[in-house]
């Protein structure tokens, strides 16, 4: 099976959301789930968790704005905006309230959503990946290895395309503690996605959005902590305990847990304990 196959009972379709479109996978029955990708990745990262919580749950997968099979506007990329998108797809598919799973990007849109709608949130579990202006920001973007929050100028998109699986070959390798777990249809499944028209310049808009990010996250910090209960899952060879370490400086019931020998890319090099974390989590 691929391992990118959802429930064969799952829907897609395409949800028109804050000026934008939303390509959307749903599916299952129960209390709902919005699981929200990250870069170089798309929301069919989700797809083997998505098989496990769909006995129990309402499972909503969305592309982010601008990345996968969504629409490429032009603009729009802060995440409270993005949160703001989120926000349309639930309601379009009827949802009030949901539990929140995020990874890399998708960590800072559930942040701004949460931090906008908390009676939206039963629960949030976030994945290896900082937080614009939240705790050690400054430093964090001192760290080489993420090199790519401020890559930007006049001829980053010119340099990439064409070669994007050369670009996106580098984060695969490098922020993974074991390339090979990343496989390569996997690699050529993203690639093929970031190839399309459009795609890679709003991936690099979602970096070139973090200034403007690191400010609206300390206003919406300024106004409160989040109350609801929030797993930090840091990756072994990553994030590790650092991840609820940032997260408590904006949440007061944070629990944290670790993804065993595993880099960033939880859901290829360590996809059975991931799941088993967040489901776990999920239904205490």
């Amino acid at each position: 099976m691929s391992p990118f196959a959802f429930p064969p009972d799952f829907r897609t379709r395409d949800v028109l959301s804050n000026g934008t479109t939303i390509h959307v996978r749903s599916g299952g029955t129960g209390p709902a789930v919005l699981l929200l990708h990250g870069y170089a990745e798309t929301g069919d990262m989700w797809a083997p968790m998505a098989v496990d919580l769909a006995s129990d749950h309402t499972v909503v997968v969305p592309d982010l704005r601008g990345m996968g099979l969504s629409a490429k506007p032009s603009g729009g990329f802060d995440k409270k905006s993005q949160a703001v998108d989120m926000a349309g797809v639930l309601d379009q598919l009827g949802i009030e309230r949901a539990d929140l799973v995020t990874h890399d990007i998708g960590n800072m849109v559930g942040y701004a959503f949460a931090a906008q709608y908390p009676e939206r949130v039963a629960r949030f579990v976030l994945i290896d990946a900082p937080v614009p202006g939240v705790g050690p920001w400054e430093e964090i973007l001192k760290n080489p290895l993420l090199w790519h929050f401020r890559f930007g100028g006049p001829d980053m998109e010119r340099l990439v395309a064409g070669r994007e699986r050369i670009y996106l070959d580098r984060f695969w390798n490098e922020l993974s503690a074991n390339p090979h777990a990343i496989d390569e249809a996997t690699r050529q499944h993203y690639s093929k996605l970031y190839a399309r028209p459009h795609a890679m310049h709003d991936a690099f808009e979602q970096f070139g959005a973090f200034t403007q990010d690191a400010r609206d996250n300390k206003e919406l910090a300024a106004k409160g902590k989040l109350t609801m209960p929030v797993l930090a899952v840091g990756a072994e060879k990553s994030f590790g305990a650092g991840q609820a370490e940032e997260l408590r400086f904006v949440a007061t019931n944070v629990t944290s847990a670790i993804v065993r020998g595993s880099g960033h890319w939880v859901m290829e090099e360590n996809p059975i304990e991931t799941t088993q974390l967040v489901v776990d989590f999920l239904s205490k």
